[in-house]
């Protein structure tokens, strides 16, 4: 992530709603007018009524809710195949948020909050992606070797304290999934792999970190410490620190940066000749580092789908694997080449399928004649095609509004490159960095993105190799109270609703009929008050969706 080289480090508000208000549909996000969306529906309803389309449910014989008017069927087959879908509304998109932890750039705004100031802040941020109909979280739970979570491996980070290794007085990572899974996000704990520390001084960091406990793991390098990539230790380590997350939280996802090798500087060689001479076995230097690169990616892999099969493990790697110059299979780029310079070979990964999702950085505008994002996005999909390795593009976010590249400075730019990756169905959603712009919104930013391509809510992305079992249809289906209700069901992690003028075979094919996501609750509900047909379908927690249950409402 480049949150330590090109952003600059820019709440205390009421802790939100009791638990009932947490099964809120986030559909139209919380504070949007449930009634406009009824409004819209009612409007469509009058207008089919003038046509002479007459309002029945598929199956006289199910019983009717007297008070409410309408009809429900149990689940039903909805042959799907032949209906016609847009890329508009893609029914299955990733959009995640970046959440930065280091030097306090998005969470917490800054460090030694009180527990309940650190959790007020988060929901609002939480509230804030919720409202732009955001659907994942990526939160830097480890910046250097350290945790912003309890555990006996690292030291507790100093961005919740100020100090290094000291207790901030409660696990924030249960609060920051629980609070992600209420609005429907996943959550995927990002790691840094190898580094180790802001100061080449062991002193300065607590007694218990791993780098004073094992010297010979780390590399002094340009006033940072660094743990060497070529050590076998060092891969277990990193492996057992991501295994005990994984295994002892709720995550979604175990996310890595692109920060492996360090980026060039001030053009300092990497003091790792010893572990090249022990560990190198006739390989060329950067042949070798990239294998060690590679070995630690397939390692992590194995451990977290070994621990939890359902928890996703994926990169973000830098925005240009490598150069036409360089390869031709490489891009019509000029800019630095990940697989030379940091030692990231994101094509041996896929090849490998040790990574269930790349998300590259490509945080050029359009037109940009070093790295032009019309030229990275075909080469990324064209990289995963076929390979089932899902796609995500990193958005630069942080740059809207910018002078670095004039581009930055139009209002359009951010929001054409959604328009561009609609092209190419390989793409499979966009993560944005840093989540602080959701708060500042430069130049209107994700106003425009709400209105013009996240105009509904999106299911997550199914990825291939994981389960496929969808969870049984919702039952009990009924509407009274001008609101929606069903049966709570084990498996379920929320539920889809669906909105449509008249029953039909393509009501759920994509994502235009898509009015909300509901979190699962013990007692589901939704305030569906408009006249029309629903569709309510579950969803688990890897984004497999059961048969529609459908009720029809006059």
């Amino acid at each position: 992530m480049t949150e330590r080289r090109r952003v600059s480090r820019p709440l205390l508000a009421g802790i939100l709603a009791a638990a009932a208000a947490m099964g809120v549909a986030y559909a139209y996000g919380p504070g949007a007018r449930a009634d406009q969306v009824e409004q819209a529906a009612a409007a469509r309803t009058q207008l089919s009524a003038r046509a002479g389309e007459a309002r029945a449910v598929a199956r006289p014989a199910t019983p009717r809710s007297p008070a409410a008017g309408s009809g429900a069927t149990m689940a039903e087959p909805a042959n799907t195949a032949s209906c016609t879908t847009s890329a508009r509304y893609a029914k299955r998109q990733l959009r995640g948020i970046w959440i930065a932890t280091v030097h306090n750039l998005d969470w917490p705004s800054r460090a030694g909050l009180t527990p309940a100031q650190q959790r007020a802040e988060y929901v609002k941020l939480l509230d804030l992606a919720a409202k732009r109909r955001f659907n994942a979280v990526f939160l830097q739970v480890r910046p250097a070797s350290d945790a912003l979570y309890s555990s006996s491996l690292e030291p507790w980070s100093q961005y919740l304290t100020g100090t290094a290794g000291k207790s901030p007085g409660w696990d924030p990572l249960p609060f920051l999934i629980q609070e992600a899974h209420k609005r429907g996000m996943e959550f995927h704990a990002w790691f840094n792999p190898y580094r180790a520390g802001d100061t080449t001084d062991l002193s300065k960091l607590p007694a218990n970190h791993p780098a004073r406990l094992h010297p010979n793991w780390v590399v002094k390098h340009e006033g940072k410490l660094y743990y060497n990539p070529g050590l076998p230790q060092v891969r277990d380590w990193v492996t057992k620190v991501v295994k005990d997350v994984t295994r002892r939280y709720d995550v979604d996802g175990i996310h890595f940066d692109d920060y492996f090798y360090p980026y060039p500087g001030q053009g300092t060689q990497f003091a790792d000749s010893a572990a090249f001479k022990t560990y190198g076995k006739g390989m060329k230097l950067a042949d070798w580092r990239r294998d060690n690169v590679n070995k630690l990616i397939a390692q992590v892999s194995k451990a977290v789908h070994t621990e939890k099969p359902y928890v996703k493990f994926g990169v973000s790697p830098f925005g240009i694997w490598r150069n036409k110059s360089e390869v031709s299979s490489g891009s019509n780029t000029k800019g630095m080449s990940a697989y030379s310079s940091i030692y990231a070979d994101a094509k041996a990964w896929i090849k490998a399928r040790s990574v269930d999702y790349l998300i590259p950085q490509i945080y050029w505008p359009r037109g940009y004649a070093i790295a032009d994002y019309n030229v990275l996005v075909p080469w990324w999909a064209n990289a995963v095609k076929g390979t089932g390795v899902d796609l995500y593009i990193g958005q630069a976010l942080y740059q809207v509004g910018t002078k670095t590249i004039p581009a930055w400075a139009k209002p359009d730019e951010l929001p054409s490159h959604l328009a561009v990756n609609q092209k190419y169905p390989e793409v499979k959603g966009d993560v944005f960095f840093n989540a602080s712009q959701l708060r500042t919104n430069p130049l209107s930013v994700m106003d425009r993105l709400a209105k013009e391509y996240y105009t509904r809510p999106a299911l997550i992305p199914l990825i291939k190799g994981m389960s496929t079992k969808a969870p049984a249809a919702p039952s009990g289906l009924k509407h009274g109270g001008r609101t929606l209700a069903w049966t709570a069901q084990p498996g379920a992690r929320a539920f889809g609703i669906y909105l449509v003028d008249s029953a039909g075979t393509c009501a759920t094919a994509d994502g235009r009929n898509l009015i909300a996501v509901v979190p699962a609750t013990s007692a589901p509900t939704y305030a569906g008050k408009a006249a029309g047909t629903y569709y309510v379908t579950a969803l688990d927690r890897l984004g497999n969706e059961s048969l529609p249950t459908r009720l029809t409402i006059r």
